[in-house]
């Protein structure tokens, strides 16, 4: 995967380097709080969208996942922590079959 799409957490630290460092070329993010963030389109080119759950307003995340069907864009949600990150990386189904490293066989994760 080359773009993620992070949906939620009002500042993410070091989350975008390290996600880098695993293989996301371009990571953009959007707050998630704002409400007249339900009318934003998921870009084009995203393979990948990334939903914090714990910093989010609900509309929002049920339009992102509605967007994100309707594009066939895999999606996957975690806590705003490297580990649950991480781990929800690793294991989502999703993710994993949409991965370019994995048909390498040089998956970072």
């Amino acid at each position: 995967m080359s773009s993620l799409m992070v949906v939620g957490g009002d500042q993410l630290g070091s989350i975008p380097d390290k996600l880098k460092a695993i293989g996301f070329d371009d990571v953009l993010h959007v707050s998630g709080r704002k409400t007249q963030m339900v009318k934003k389109d998921i870009p084009e080119g995203v393979d990948l969208v990334l939903v914090l759950t714990d910093f989010i307003n609900h509309n929002i995340a049920k339009k992102i996942k509605t967007k994100a069907s309707k594009q066939n864009i895999p999606i996957c949600y975690a806590k705003r922590s490297w580990c649950s990150i991480y781990q929800t990386l690793n294991t989502s189904k999703d993710a994993c079959e949409s991965c370019p490293f994995l048909k390498d066989g040089n998956c970072p994760i």
